[in-house]
């Protein structure tokens, strides 16, 4: 068994004070603030709304990543902001349908949250700083469609990094545009088997631009698992097949995954870093602390992270118990074995896993969300 394997499933019985970097009682710096400024954890903010990622820098974070749902949700709560912005866009483009005002929105949306990073990305020499944006969930099928829109992406701003789904099209699609000098930021992405796919294309990726001369820089990339949307997922199952299992367990299943990936990547030497997305419970920032790794809690997530003064303490060499690991081996075998393991499933079985369905499918929900929205903008009901 390798020394990653044990690291990630080994029961222990460490504490909070064993751990390391617990905050002296004169220290008042917020939870976030000090695991970002005492620690290799980076903090970005899901969402690329403009004040919420203000605040966020306040925090300590120095990215921030975007969807079609964020885009959509924060499109549509700034209405009086964006609805004008968005006649204005239709007389600028006399000839654009709804979908391609939309995303026209989505970019200017993006890049005027990445100017804010800008600082940061000076100061990490490119390797934080960065503000995602997703490709379009409707070229999910397409690679060559995915490459093309990532590298568009990727020359609106310095900063961009592109999030591309973690299917066997989409990691194709991560390989040629790390190539072509796209920083990458995988998406759709829940499992282990799925992180180590996407971290070996990307350096794939790399390799080629080596071995073909190309100029060397730091791409930033970094492969997020959706923890939260994997304990989703497992509940979902543990319902419908009428599994009865300790419901704390299934907190503890993304988690899982996420260190079991961040000790892969490090042991592997990957260039790429672990993303925590999706939240549903603290634990999916309070267990990574400590790691070269990035957590992306959506706004609401850091304030009440700060107001509980959950403890910023290093739990990323900390695993999970094993007692938890068992359990979910033993009442969901098939889904763990596919969410955990390394050799969990193969490649072209990535976009059957059903968190990646429920995922994608609201992906293309958001998309014709924001369809309806632009049209109901330049084409209002009499």
């Amino acid at each position: 068994m390798s020394a990653t394997t044990d690291t990630s499933s080994a029961t222990s019985s460490a504490t909070a004070t064993d751990t390391g970097i617990s905050a002296p009682s004169s220290d008042d710096r917020p939870s976030l603030l000090r695991a970002a400024q005492d620690t290799p954890t980076s903090l970005w903010n899901d969402s690329a709304d403009p004040a919420e990622l203000a605040a966020s820098i306040a925090f300590g974070a120095v990215g921030a990543t975007c969807n079609p749902v964020i885009a959509y949700t924060v499109i549509k709560n700034n209405i009086d902001t964006w609805g004008p912005r968005l006649r204005e866009m239709a007389d600028e483009h006399p000839t654009a349908g709804e979908s391609e005002l939309g995303w026209l929105a989505v970019e200017e949306l993006s890049v005027q949250a990445a100017k804010l990073l800008e600082p940061a990305f000076r100061a990490s020499g490119g390797r934080d700083g960065r503000l995602s944006m997703q490709t379009d969930p409707r070229l999910h099928r397409d690679a060559a469609a995915l490459v093309e829109q990532a590298v568009h992406f990727s020359g609106l701003a310095e900063n961009i990094i592109v999030k591309i789904p973690a299917t066997e099209v989409g990691i194709q699609a991560m390989e040629e545009a790390t190539y072509r000098g796209v920083s990458i930021n995988a998406t759709v992405s829940f499992t282990v088997a799925q992180a180590l796919a996407v971290g070996a294309a990307i350096e794939r990726g790399l390799d080629r631009r080596t071995a073909d001369g190309l100029v060397d820089h730091e791409f930033g990339s970094v492969v997020t698992i959706m923890g939260g949307r994997l304990d989703d997922w497992l509940k979902a199952v543990a319902k419908r097949d009428h599994v009865l299992i300790e419901p704390g367990h299934l907190e503890w299943a993304g988690v899982a995954a996420l260190k079991k990936a961040h000790h892969e990547f490090v042991a592997r030497g990957y260039r790429s870093r672990i993303l925590s997305a999706a939240f549903r419970n603290h634990l999916q920032w309070s267990e990574l602390v400590g790691g070269d790794l990035v957590v992306s809690p959506p706004f609401q997530w850091q304030v009440d992270i700060n107001a509980n003064s959950v403890p910023a303490e290093h739990r990323i060499d900390v695993p999970v118990d094993q007692d938890v690991l068992d359990a979910l081996r033993e009442k969901l075998p098939e889904e763990w074995h596919r969410a955990y393991d390394v050799d969990g499933m193969t490649i072209d079985e990535f976009e059957r896993f059903g968190a990646c369905v429920v995922t994608l499918r609201q992906f293309l929900e958001a998309d014709a969300q924001l369809d309806a929205l632009v049209r109901d903008v330049i084409v209002p009901a009499v």
